[in-house]
């Protein structure tokens, strides 16, 4: 990225860059401590102590369940306190008497991004917290081989430092209503009600498969397909970029899949980009199978959209944007981009990676449009298969380290989407190689590097 011919343009450019840090800086830390009164200890006239109500969420859903524990125990008359868990310090939970955590598990057991500093700070450690009563809420999947994981480790390790459970831990597989209507039953018990207000989610509604293409006939991969479907009701729908759908497929309609949305409320239509994955006996993903080859151009679809709070732009959408992918991942990623070109921001680095150029470069025409009027003001798309020696985004990050570091000291926001395991995992050990762990803790701690990977 060029910046400046002269030494005088650079030295300038660097006091702008510099003083817009400070400013932002000054910005963030105002918003932290601000965040931090309003979630500080609430006492009714009574005394009574707040709950404090803590989530790790990956795709949104931990949250929404501890926002809707937060306000049930509201509406009975129980204070509580709302945190996201990487913002729970050690002297938070010395001083609570009873807490109540959602933990959703990311992967094979491991902890949602926004855990991720609590995991190290305060969890690789041991505690003592003989006064705290508390109660988990596990979030997971039983597809994955660590059910799970993260919540049970929270669990493990909040016994170890002395504090005694409210109830045994309540494992959720894939939002199931049994078990979540035990949480609410439990949450009626601790606020000493039984009339809390009914959680229900947002109903299924029939959409219409309006387009499909297959984008890479030929390819060693998986079919990727490209789909475009739009509300049977001919009403306008509404989300925002990073967001995701739930679809219902009829042979497994208990076990909705989800999907990043690849497209913007102006385009008119939700996008998705799938891959049809195939089983080692040849039979076709449930979900997938149907999406990208059982359903029929015109067929309706069950979905329903899904807010993911912690892969929307918010407040990154004013910074420069690093967007790193692989696979299908470039949906998140287009989404993005998408709504960057519609505000007219940027500017953006697009860093993705597939295996051959020659049939899996997704929307090819799209990107090099966006760099020709400078929305991509860089882009480096990796192609695995296309050389002897395999090379992954993760290898081009470290080959443009200077770069990366130029980039997230001019105040840019990281966003990865796509695989966990390789892909996500390897990112996330070249940031961490490249800027330092303290760095990339506090673009956490900033929202300023946000996931979305599976």
């Amino acid at each position: 990225m060029e910046w400046g011919s002269t030494a005088a343009r650079q030295l300038a450019a660097a006091g702008v860059v510099l003083t817009w840090l400070l400013v932002c800086g000054g910005i963030w830390r105002a918003r932290w401590r601000a965040h931090r009164r309003h979630a500080a200890p609430r006492r009714v006239p009574g005394g009574t102590p707040p709950v404090l109500v803590a989530y790790a969420s990956q795709t949104g859903f931990g949250e929404q369940l501890a926002r809707q524990t937060a306000e049930a125990l509201h509406t009975a008359g129980v204070p509580a306190r709302l945190l996201v868990l990487s913002s729970v310090t050690a002297d938070d939970l010395v001083a609570t008497e009873r807490a109540l955590f959602i933990a959703s598990t990311c992967g094979e057991g491991d902890a949602p991004d926004n855990a991720s500093l609590f995991v190290r700070r305060l969890m690789a450690g041991a505690a003592s917290l003989p006064s705290l009563h508390y109660g988990v809420l596990a979030l997971g999947d039983r597809g994955y081989k660590e059910f799970c994981g993260f919540g049970c480790a929270l669990d493990a390790w909040l016994g170890a430092a002395g504090a005694s459970p409210l109830f045994e831990r309540i494992e959720v597989d894939n939002a199931n209503d049994t078990a979540l209507a035990d949480w609410h039953h439990r949450l009626s018990h601790l606020a000493g009600t039984s009339d809390l207000p009914d959680w229900q989610a947002p109903a299924w509604e029939p959409w219409r498969l309006a387009a499909r293409s297959h984008l890479n006939p030929g390819s060693a991969g998986g079919p990727t397909y490209h789909l475009e479907l739009e509300p049977a009701s001919g009403e306008r729908a509404d989300w925002t970029s990073g967001d995701l759908v739930q679809v219902r497929a009829p042979d497994d309609p208990q076990r909705p899949r989800e999907y990043s949305i690849a497209s913007v409320p102006a385009d008119g239509r939700v996008h998705l980009l799938v891959r049809q994955e195939c089983h080692p006996d040849g039979t076709l993903g449930v979900a997938s199978g149907w999406l990208t080859l059982g359903a029929a151009v015109g067929d309706t679809i069950d979905l329903r959209l899904r807010p993911h709070a912690n892969f929307r732009l918010g407040d990154n959408a004013a910074r420069p944007l690093i967007l790193i992918g692989n696979g299908t991942g470039l949906a998140g990623l287009r989404g993005h981009l998408r709504a960057q070109a519609v505000q007219g921001r940027g500017p953006c680095w697009l860093v993705f990676g597939e295996r051959q150029a020659a049939f899996d470069a997704y929307y090819r025409d799209e990107i090099e449009a966006w760099q020709a009027d400078g929305l991509l003001a860089r882009t480096d798309l990796v192609f695995s298969r296309d050389q002897a020696e395999r090379l992954y985004v993760q290898d081009r990050l470290r080959g443009a380290a200077q770069a990366l570091r130029d980039w997230v000291g001019q105040g840019a926001a990281v966003y990865v989407c796509g695989s966990l395991q390789g892909m996500a995992s390897g990112v996330d050990a070249a940031l961490v190689e490249i800027l330092g762990r303290p760095v990339v803790d506090e673009l956490l701690e900033q929202g300023r590097y946000r996931r979305d990977v599976y």
